[in-house]
């Protein structure tokens, strides 16, 4: 995906089963952040970022929504550890990591591996992706504060 493209309608099924739509946020603009795993230093610190910010967000005009491959289980606990207060989707076929090219070839320590890139959208009130952070332009610690001031 890339800036100018319209996200796509069907996101997937967050911690609680619930289908998540595009279309729940329309007229608002949302923060469609992936990250490779729950409970890890830089995904920790990314989440807490946004849930500590989840407010001056929303008063901008934002939705927030995360999304990895963990499994429902995981993220409920992950979800419930940080407070946080935004739905996680769990993409455990890695269905719209695929479509949103967040899912690709990653080097660790010189070895090769598939996994989640990870990569923020900002997708406007109709649906458009307006901006994309991806691998190392994402400050996990600073995240919110990287939308805020854009």
């Amino acid at each position: 995906m890339n800036i100018g493209d319209k996200a796509p309608e069907i996101l997937g099924k967050d911690e609680q089963g619930r289908e998540i739509r595009l279309s729940d946020f329309r007229g608002r603009k949302l923060v469609l952040y992936f990250y490779p795993k729950d409970n890890t230093s830089g995904c920790t610190a990314e989440a807490c970022s946004l849930r500590d910010r989840y407010n001056d967000l929303q008063e901008a005009g934002y939705e927030v929504v995360g999304v990895s491959k963990d499994s429902a289980t995981s993220h409920l606990k992950f979800k419930e550890k940080h407070e946080l207060p935004f739905p996680l989707i769990a993409d455990v076929d890695h269905t719209l990591l695929e479509a949103m090219g967040a899912w690709g070839e990653k080097s660790m320590y010189g070895k090769k591996t598939m996994g989640t890139i990870r990569t923020t959208f900002i997708i406007n009130e109709e649906g458009i992706i307006e901006q994309i952070y991806a691998g190392k332009q994402v400050k996990t610690k600073e995240h919110a504060d990287q939308i805020l001031a854009k």
